[in-house]
């Protein structure tokens, strides 16, 4: 069967990127992570751009983790995991640092490591027949201290300890209490507000959502701030961008920021 891909569409502001695996319900081989890194890392650094959405092609999954065909070849011994799972993180980690706001679009199933990406997004709205789960307990895996970084992070070390051991899916209301998803769209409807969500996002000024990325991850970290951490905060005064803004509400018109 031929491998996967991943898909990288543009629409103004706002980029899409799709993972597509026909038939292995868009699951990961190591082809699709390398793109997937390559495809983040060159949107990340392109100024245009103010949103991206993540999503898996069709509607029956978003990403059904990893390809377990794969193992015997690439993941046979530990010293085999070690280097395969080094590199993925390095391509995982692409969506997290990524300085442009990303919007996880989940429809049918989203386990494993299509769990993990989806955590490393902003925003993550799944439609009320998404499902989520990390089985590894099934295969005789752990996930990696770098893997279980980002879903620590959304739910918290209990509901990661919970999803981990007992190895059960969750269907979009559990995952929505637990915080797993920021919110539940009808089937029907969940494209739409994904997009929807992306578009407010754009008509944002995109130098604040790139600020606000960075302040909330900094402040996740225990070190002090330094003082110059401190004054970037106020960087935003001296922008183009806020004098239109300011212009623009005084005037009751919608800005039109140019992030500058």
């Amino acid at each position: 069967m031929a491998g996967g891909s991943v898909l990288v569409e543009r629409d103004g502001a706002i980029a899409t990127v799709t993972l597509s695996s026909p038939g292995r319900m868009n699951a990961l081989d190591k082809t699709m992570w390398a793109q997937l890194g390559a495809a983040m890392r060159d949107l990340g650094a392109d100024d245009s751009l103010r949103c991206i959405v993540l999503r898996g092609a069709g509607d029956k999954a978003f990403a059904a983790g990893a390809d377990i065909a794969e193992f015997k070849n690439e993941r046979a011994n530990a010293q085999q995991a070690k280097a395969y799972s080094l590199g993925g993180i390095g391509w995982m980690h692409s969506v997290t640092d990524c300085r442009h706001p990303t919007v996880a679009l989940i429809q049918g199933a989203c386990v494993g490591g299509g769990l993990l990406i989806a955590s490393q997004c902003d925003l993550r709205i799944c439609n009320e027949s998404a499902r989520f789960g990390v089985p590894v307990k099934n295969l005789g895996l752990t996930e990696s201290y770098d893997e279980l970084q980002a879903m620590m992070r959304v739910i918290g070390p209990a509901a990661s300890l919970e999803i981990l051991l007992e190895g059960r899916i969750w269907g979009s209301s559990e995952a929505y209490e637990k915080g797993l998803v920021s919110r539940v769209v009808a089937d029907a409807g969940v494209i739409e507000e994904a997009y929807a969500a992306a578009r407010r996002i754009a008509d944002g000024a995109p130098l604040v959502a790139r600020w606000h990325k960075k302040f909330i991850r900094r402040l996740l970290d225990p070190r002090p701030l330094a003082q110059e951490e401190r004054d970037e905060g106020y960087a935003c005064f001296d922008t183009e961008d806020f004098k239109t803004g300011v212009a623009a509400f005084l005037a009751k018109k919608k800005p039109d920021f140019k992030g500058r």
